[in-house]
């Protein structure tokens, strides 16, 4: 029972790790709803795969090692016992580490886009809804350090019977 308890307790951890950070352009952080970012327009030169390497923050290895401790002291006796938890929790920290790793690696894209001031700008992130392709008109939007491209809406022509504010 408890080796069990021990499997869905590691598969929930690596779960929650693997929801914790994306750079998917579609998923907006809580932190940056209901605030202005600036946005810029550009047009994408180039668009290639990449991957973003997986986080190592410790919590696959600690899960791992607190699994394979528990799981391998209740081997044989005493010593063997001991012996046995002690390797299991280090080989469980090394999964746990590899695990946590392999389920946080995301599939992304490089994007590199031409400003209309003649600027080149380099962008990583995580592959969203939308094809990118060279040649679109993109938005560059900016929060807190972090830039998301993505397609420019089309401009809509303005009606003509709108009243006109004067300043």
């Amino acid at each position: 029972m408890s080796k069990h308890f021990i499997l869905v307790a590691g598969t929930l951890v690596l779960a929650a790790l693997a929801g914790c950070q994306t750079a998917n352009p579609d998923v907006i952080s809580r932190d940056d709803a209901q605030r202005m970012e600036t946005v810029q327009d550009a047009t994408i030169l180039s668009v290639r795969p990449v991957t973003i390497d997986g986080s190592q923050s410790g919590l696959g290895g600690a899960a791992g090692a607190v699994a394979g401790g528990i799981a391998g002291s209740s081997v044989g006796g005493n010593t063997t016992s001991a012996i046995v938890g002690i390797t299991a929790a280090i080989v469980g920290g090394v999964v746990g580490n590899a695990a946590e790793r392999a389920a946080t690696k995301e599939d992304a894209v490089e994007i590199l886009v031409q400003m209309h001031n003649g600027d080149r700008r380099s962008i990583v992130q995580g592959k969203g809804s939308e094809v990118l392709a060279a040649g679109d008109p993109v938005i560059l939007t900016t929060a807190g350090g972090k830039v998301r491209v993505t397609k420019a809406p089309a401009i809509a022509a303005v009606p003509a019977n709108l009243p006109v504010l004067s300043q």
